[in-house]
């Protein structure tokens, strides 16, 4: 095999998936999946159908993959047997799976576990194939060993195989993200983490903005393994380093972004705002209406009382709708005042961490990705409490 695709480096590498690829079946891999194409089936008329079979991948590195369960999915109506019912013993029922494929539509899934389970994938397809294709083999003698080469022009973001969202099924709703070009202004503690997350997100492009140096204070307050070589760096030089090898379309600046910052932010669709100095956050909301980005704004108020640290985190969404409106609110401090609560700047790493968790999940219930039944656009977490409120 000569070809250069996922496909040509599981069959290099497992001998069952191999041994499948010899014996015939057109194979391919699609969003994290095996599909075989051209499994012949009889439908409740005894006619001739050709459908195709999907099985989840598990991969234990880019390189190999290991059979788990005993589940298929499978694109076509229930096969029959020759007398034209319903061939039994096939559990699931219907479902959908989105596949990069438009030929294959998967429509239901199936269930047919032997007691000692499968031993890998050449066992589980050769079980599922003499099961479906049987029948449609006797009477038409038709045949599921096309040797035919599939190519799926798969493209990702991601340098290794999205196998989570294969895993989890939710091939659809990560596809939400697929044109989004994401800006985060600032990658201090909070930036940090919202960077972290939003790598493994699978947005078209991600842009970060940092002109301050990675000191040891930042990595007791950013996720990763620090390295002696990073300290005394630009945060945006450690923080490209330590993500590029995980995707694509990652680009991180040594700059702040200011008023006058448009060409930075031109084809933005969304952007997340994590600055502490209320000056600074003032001009780059400016910048951010004006050019009619919607963003996310993210902030702490913490102070030491009692021997304890108490305060709020808090995240408010700024649409291009009611940006203006919100800021009449002052919700989030636009002006740098001699007793401002974040004069001390107290950030603790769980609590950064905590406010990017609850930013990257109201940008995805924007995105439809998650519920959002309360359509909060401003949310406090209070420490002392320990609740979350909304409006």
């Amino acid at each position: 095999m000569e070809w250069n695709s996922k496909l040509s480096i599981l069959v290099n590498h497992n001998q069952d998936i191999r041994q499948l690829y010899e014996k015939g079946y057109a194979l391919s891999v699609d969003s994290g999946y095996l599909a075989i194409r051209d499994i012949p089936y009889l439908d409740e008329k005894k006619n001739l159908q050709i459908g195709a079979i999907v099985s989840k991948l598990v991969y234990v590195d880019e390189k190999k993959v290991k059979q788990e369960d005993h589940q298929i999915f499978f694109c076509g109506t229930h096969p029959c047997q020759l007398d034209g019912s319903l061939i039994r013993n096939l559990g699931g029922g219907p479902t959908k799976l989105q596949l990069v494929s438009a030929d294959i539509v998967v429509q239901r899934s199936f269930s047919n576990k032997p007691l000692n389970g499968f031993r890998d994938y050449f066992e589980k397809i050769e079980s599922y194939v003499n099961i479906i294709a049987g029948p449609a083999i006797e009477l038409y003698d038709a045949n599921p060993l096309t040797f035919r080469n599939v190519e799926v022009n798969e493209e990702s973001i991601f340098k290794y195989s999205d196998t989570l969202t294969s895993r989890a099924e939710i091939g659809d709703l990560s596809a939400k993200f697929k044109e989004e070009v994401v800006a985060i202004i600032g990658l201090g503690g909070t930036g940090a983490y919202l960077l972290d997350f939003m790598v493994k997100t699978p947005v078209k492009e991600i842009r970060g903005f940092d002109l301050d140096w990675f000191h040891v204070h930042n990595a007791f307050r950013s996720p990763g393994k620090l390295e002696d070589e990073e300290l005394g760096k630009r945060k945006s030089e450690v923080y490209q380093k330590r993500y590029e090898g995980f995707r694509i379309n990652l680009n991180i600046k040594s700059k702040y972004i200011l008023a006058d910052s448009f060409d930075d932010l031109n084809g933005v669709s969304f952007a997340f705002v994590c600055v502490d100095k209320g000056k600074s956050r003032g001009e780059i909301f400016k910048l951010l209406i004006e050019m009619k980005i919607p963003f996310i704004d993210v902030g702490m108020g913490l102070e030491r009382e009692n021997d304890k640290i108490s305060g709020t985190v808090r995240t408010t969404f700024y649409s291009k709708e009611n940006s203006e409106e919100l800021i009449d609110k002052r919700l989030a401090p636009l002006d740098d005042l001699p007793d401002d609560i974040y004069k001390n700047n107290i950030q603790i790493s769980e609590l950064n961490a905590l406010n990017a968790c609850m930013a990257i999940i109201k940008y995805k219930q924007l995105k439809g990705f998650y519920a959002d039944d309360e359509k909060f656009y401003h949310q406090l977490f209070t420490l002392d409490g320990f609740n979350c409120v909304g409006e």
